[in-house]
């Protein structure tokens, strides 16, 4: 049984937002390469319970493994991005995007620790930040909250109607400079054919 906490808005509040809290747990994991021997990877999105706290912290240390857990991120839905709630919604394995950085921690760790920013739930923001070259790793949501993303994008996404492309028949011919063209049947003399 899964522990999200799915939060929806108040009827008479318009800026509350449908959110989920949730926490990141990050994996150091050793692989065997001379040149870098630890590789940082997204394990897991999990819900957040208030033992978790508000600092990151190790929660394992292995000789081939460290796991972080980093606590408090709030995932909130919005109207407008009903779109990439749907694109997500609507794949065989709806799941959470996390943008992750590394950073030097000295507080945390000796070395640079990978640090989760964002957490989403949405397809388009999960692009943008691709695009922007950022990190970003995805694992599945849970059904619970892969229901809870549905019911957001029943109630907030509308199909647009595919609209009905004019023949090119129809269109009005242009020559190279954007102007119109007329064609004639009309048959012009010069052709000394009679």
């Amino acid at each position: 049984m899964s522990d999200f906490l799915l939060q929806s808005p108040e009827t008479d509040s318009a800026v509350a937002r449908p959110c989920v809290v949730v926490a990141v747990v990050m994996r150091r994991e050793r692989i065997d390469n001379r040149w870098q021997p630890w590789r940082w990877v997204l394990a897991d999105v999990v819900p957040h319970e208030e033992g978790f706290g508000t600092q990151p912290r190790l929660l394992l240390k292995e000789t081939h493994e460290e796991r972080w857990l980093h606590p408090g991120f709030k995932v909130e839905l919005f109207p407008g991005d009903a779109e990439g709630y749907y694109l997500n919604v609507t794949t065989e394995r709806p799941c959470f995007w996390v943008v992750w950085r590394m950073e030097e921690a000295a507080a945390l760790a000796e070395e640079p620790v990978a640090v989760p920013h964002i957490v989403t739930l949405s397809y388009h923001d999960a692009g943008r930040w691709l695009d922007a070259q950022e990190t970003v790793e995805q694992v599945p949501a849970s059904l619970e909250v892969a229901q809870w993303l549905q019911a957001f994008v029943d109630q907030h996404h509308v199909l647009e109607a595919k609209r009905r492309q004019r023949p090119q028949s129809f269109k009005t011919l242009q020559d190279r400079f954007g102007n119109p063209v007329r064609v004639s049947t009309d048959k012009a003399g010069g052709s000394g054919r009679g």
